[in-house]
């Protein structure tokens, strides 16, 4: 079951369309992404980089770029640590790339997901001790490293953290307390002292305002050209660490993208050549279900550090074949992933997980790299937050995918005793603790829930309730305007009560998605329209069928007889041979 709901946000749609030359559909559409004030929707509709915030509004941006101008003078050997999924890779590559532009002595480390496991560690520390690192800087990692970052102070090596995950704390009483390490600069816009403007950042655009600010002061003469060359990966990290598009990720990405048709790097062009990708149409998609799980999957199956010697390759030759043997561990892991989500299924089923507020499946023969994958999807369908764990070399691993009513991190606080290590946000989250805290753990985190029955029920947002008729080419085109789309800035939904059906087929290899037959009017006619839908289509059909009995479904089917169904859809532009075409796409339906 689902939950139909029709955005009511008010605002003076009319004017908004004459003073911005919009449709007044585009207008109601702009307000329902949470934007009020008139110089906002300019901002959404043609906001550019100039409108960006400036880096050195981040707390701590003047000692870190102190620091690392003082490290580049006197060559201090300087370390980047970086984390390997995609957020972790492009932070790390646009530290080290940028430092190394700027003259700076630098190299990278990223922790190996086994080994190591995330963020800063002992033996990173010892490592950069015997390598006779002077500063070290994170990216995507170090809030949650306070001993690790004590450790290297005892060395005499300088710390630098830049990440953006949650600072951890403890309570006092009812309040809060920070527990931030002692590093010489923390540049993490979630501290509680930090101003700046837009607190949902990634990694890779914080790491991406550290060389803004570093180039800044350096008065870099190449300055512009190593903000162009490294946008895009800030792009990238975005999309791939889900991040809301609002604001100014949702600028760095729709400029990101473009520069995907006029990069450099051979490791992107490499990526984009073997999964076939034309680089002057890279689309958020893309960066999310194409070119990042390729880069994702080294750190999943092997070694994130692959993936950053392909962005770091010097040659064509070199990346591409680094880009093949990536999306061959991509398409491994995509097969490992659906194994791995069936023997999820089968221990929610059996077990009857699903009857508990959190869900935590435990997969000990699982691959742990794709125990957030795998979490992802059961949340995508059972719509409860759940934890997949499974067994790491030193206790038990995890990853957790939460719901818009449960804030997962301050969850994990509220039962830390359990664990030996965690960290996250608000909607995923990781986690350690000892093979037999598992089954306590479960117990805790729903004993702790506070979720009530409606928190389960999957709320679709309509945008604007509109007959298929009214929609339009014109209208399609402008839509357009509001990409990149992705969390925070969904593609709009539009909503017809009892649409009619008269046919339909079966299309894709393997004939699970359907090409429907709707009745549609226009101009006083009713004329036939086809409605796309790439969901699933076997449970579609089943509810035509609970709706106007058995057999309904087949009959509408070979054309035989009419029924009608509410749907939500959104509209889509396809193109074909050169000609473009209006069409629909079935979401949601009733």
């Amino acid at each position: 079951m689902e939950k139909w709901m029709v955005a009511a946000k008010k605002a003076d749609f009319d004017r908004w369309a004459k003073d911005y030359n919009i449709s007044p559909v585009l207008a109601r559409i702009i307000r329902n992404r949470d934007i009020v004030e008139e110089e906002q929707v300019s901002l959404f509709l043609n906001g550019g980089l100039k409108d960006c915030h400036s880096p050195w509004l981040l707390k701590d941006m003047d000692k870190a770029v102190e620091l690392l101008c003082a490290a580049i003078d006197e060559q201090v050997y300087i370390r980047v640590i970086g984390d390997y999924d995609v957020d972790g890779i492009c932070s790390a590559f646009i530290l080290t790339k940028g430092l190394m532009e700027c003259g700076a002595k630098v190299d990278t480390a990223i922790p190996h997901r086994i080994k190591d496991g995330y963020g800063l560690n002992d033996s990173l520390i010892e490592e950069a001790r015997a390598d006779g690192v002077g500063l070290i800087i994170t990216c995507d990692n170090g809030i949650a490293a306070p001993e690790q970052i004590a450790l290297a102070k005892s060395y005499g090596i300088r710390v630098v953290v830049t990440d953006h995950h949650e600072v951890p704390y403890e309570m006092n009483g009812e309040k809060k307390v920070e527990l931030l390490p002692t590093a010489d600069a923390v540049v993490d816009p979630k501290q509680e002292a930090c101003k700046y403007p837009f607190k949902s950042i990634c990694g890779g655009v914080v790491a991406y305002k550290v060389i803004q600010a570093l180039t800044e002061k350096l008065q870099f003469v190449r300055k512009e050209w190593l903000g162009e060359y490294l946008l895009p990966f800030a792009a990238m990290a975005t999309v791939c660490d889900v991040m809301e598009l609002k604001d100014e990720n949702r600028i760095i990405v729709k400029e990101g993208l473009r520069r995907f048709a006029t990069t450099e790097n051979h490791g992107l062009l490499a990526l984009m050549e073997v999964n076939e990708l034309d680089k002057e149409n890279i689309s958020g998609y893309h960066l999310g279900f194409v070119i990042g799980p390729c880069l994702n999957a080294t750190g999943r199956l092997d070694s994130a550090v692959r993936a950053l010697e392909l962005l770091q390759s010097n040659t064509k030759q070199v990346a591409m074949k680094a880009a093949r043997e990536l999306k061959e561990l991509n398409d491994s892991r995509k097969n490992l992933t659906l194994e791995g989500v069936k023997k999820a299924k089968e221990q929610i089923e059996v077990e009857k997980l699903y009857e508990q507020d959190v869900m935590v499946v435990y997969l000990p023969q699982v691959h742990e790299s794709l125990a957030g994958i795998i979490a992802g999807r059961i949340r995508e369908q059972y719509y409860h937050p759940v934890f997949v764990l499974t067994d790491g070399e030193e206790g038990v691993k995890g990853s957790g995918r939460s719901i818009e009513s449960y804030p997962m991190y301050d969850s994990l606080v509220e039962v830390k005793e359990l664990l030996t290590k965690f960290g996250g946000h608000k909607l995923a989250a990781g986690v350690s603790l000892p093979p037999e805290n598992v089954e306590i753990f479960r117990m805790q985190l729903n004993k702790k829930s506070k979720l009530a029955a409606e928190d389960f029920v999957p709320v679709v947002h309509i945008d604007v309730p509109m007959p298929l008729s009214y929609a339009s080419m014109s209208l399609a085109k402008e839509i357009e305007r509001l990409e990149p789309y992705g969390v925070g800035n969904p593609k709009p939904l539009f909503a017809q009560k009892d649409v009619v059906f008269v046919g339909g087929r079966r299309i894709g290899v393997n004939k699970n998605f359907g090409k429907f037959s709707v009745l549609v009017e226009r101009d006083g006619y009713r004329r036939r329209e086809d409605l796309m839908y790439f969901g699933d289509l076997e449970a579609f059909l089943v509810a035509v069928d609970e709706k106007h009995g058995p057999g309904s479904s087949e009959s509408m089917m070979n054309g035989r007889s009419q029924v009608t169904m509410s749907v939500v859809y959104q509209l889509g532009i396809n193109a074909f041979r050169g000609q473009e075409s209006l069409q629909y796409i079935m979401t949601n339906y009733s």
